[in-house]
């Protein structure tokens, strides 16, 4: 099973707006943050925003952020809805392909019951899960942490050196 590029982006985008405290992102920070590309960011964006996911701000301070407190996003819902045919074999719909050993396929059902299984494990995650090592991914993604920004500096002293 392969989870589509569509997929992968949706949950990268959604994984840097969690991590991003401090206020909006722009899709080419994005982008950039993930070497990744601004066209196709830019539709998996507006389809997590038409499904209430991502919320978008106009104007010249604009760019996005979650429409959702992080817990409650859960990573198989985000799955199900950005792979909608998750048809393993063409019997399964939306395909749903004649085969002559259907009335008596445990293929089938074994598959069935993989996939079953995945979507499961997936949801027992959340988007919060994802970004716990977030110090670390923020300085991956080179996105300041409020903890940072705010951490005050410390000064040499004449005892330091």
């Amino acid at each position: 099973m392969r989870l589509t590029v569509y997929t992968d982006y949706s949950l990268r985008l959604l994984m840097y707006l969690a991590l991003k405290e401090d206020g909006l992102a722009t899709i080419s920070e994005v982008a950039s943050s993930y070497a990744i590309s601004r066209n196709h960011l830019m539709k998996v964006a507006h389809q997590l925003g038409v499904a209430g996911y991502v919320k978008t701000v106009r104007g010249r301070r604009g760019g996005l952020r979650l429409a959702k407190p992080i817990e409650t996003i859960r990573l198989g819902e985000i799955v199900r809805h950005t792979e909608p045919d998750m048809a393993l074999v063409p019997c399964f719909e939306p395909i749903h392909a004649a085969c002559a050993i259907l009335p008596s396929c445990v293929l089938r059902g074994a598959l069935d019951q993989a996939r079953v299984a995945f979507l499961g494990a997936l949801d027992g995650y959340t988007l919060q899960d994802l970004v716990q090592p977030r110090t670390r991914l923020q300085m991956l993604l080179s996105i300041p942490s409020l903890e940072r920004k705010t951490r005050p500096r410390k000064t040499m002293s004449k005892q330091d050196g």
